[in-house]
């Protein structure tokens, strides 16, 4: 499919994407490849980040960068290496991510810290290491932060990844006010929000794709549909959930706030009535 008409995705331009060995970022990567962009993936699975650089390099000039996001030096040496390779960065897709599930808030700290470094802080580092040169260069430019609906609606069963995630929509959102506050600044901010999609995460759940799941092609698509359209919430779909059901999930979770319930009051059992209700009606 073709790109959004910005200057940004045009042919020549550099784009990096982080978690670019497979999933929703390979996905992303092959369609830019294809419209003619430079690409560098950064990833820490050199395995499949050798694989995929391999398989986008026949259609382009693709280089990859084995590095931890969690690590701010290391990230900022890599952007230091693509820029030399491939010159200034007009796409930047934050993408990284784990999913792993350290336990309950009181429990296993070294495992929430690894686990917020990784989601929350290779976006924040991602953003320290390409964003100011993105802004020097005074040139059209996206950003694209992957975050979650688990960060939005925060159902039980992996607190840390729901405050990791919760915690890249905030950011995300306050990056894109304090990029279109800043005078001449030609970039733009965007949060990419998946359904239940079928990724290298999945994969080593579930051997199989499951039915209600979409494939990463499927939400490469639909967010570049969503930045031709101008989308900063760029809320995707699956095939079980449509986007009026996770409009309706996402008012009731700001309606705990606003009506005084309990948190999470969706998962209470005293609210149970009360939410089937409002999902229906």
């Amino acid at each position: 499919m073709p790109l959004p008409d910005l200057r940004a995705f045009t042919s020549g331009q550099t784009a990096v994407i982080t978690g670019g060995a497979n999933g929703i970022g390979l996905a992303t990567a092959q369609r830019l490849v294809a419209a003619g962009l430079k690409v560098a993936l950064i990833d820490r699975d050199e395995e499949a980040l050798a694989a995929a650089t391999e398989t986008l390099s026949g259609g382009g000039k693709v280089i990859s960068h084995s590095c931890d996001v969690s690590d701010a030096e290391a990230m900022k040496a890599a952007a230091d290496h693509i820029i030399s390779e491939l010159g200034p960065v007009s796409v930047l897709m934050n993408n990284a991510g784990a999913g792993m599930n350290p336990g309950k808030p009181w429990e296993n700290g070294d495992g929430w810290r690894q686990l917020l470094g990784i989601n929350l802080g290779g976006i924040i580092n991602g953003v320290q290491a390409f964003v100011p040169g993105m802004i020097e260069a005074g040139a059209s430019g996206v950003v694209i932060n992957t975050g979650s609906k688990q960060g939005i609606t925060l159902p039980p069963g992996n607190s840390a990844y729901n405050v990791s995630k919760a915690g890249v929509k905030a950011f995300t959102e306050t990056l894109a006010h304090e990029l279109r506050s800043l005078d001449g600044c030609r970039i733009t901010a965007h949060l990419l929000i998946p359904g239940f999609t079928y990724t290298g995460m999945i994969r080593q759940f579930l051997p199989e794709k499951p039915p209600g799941a979409w494939t990463s092609e499927q939400v490469a698509d639909f967010m570049f549909d969503s930045l031709a359209r101008g989308d900063f919430y760029i809320l995707c779909p699956d095939n079980d959930v449509d986007r009026p059901t996770d409009e309706k999930r996402a008012e009731w979770t700001v309606g705990d706030l606003t009506n005084n319930r309990p948190a999470l009051s969706r998962w209470h059992p005293d609210f149970a009535d009360a939410f089937e209700a409002f999902m229906k009606g």
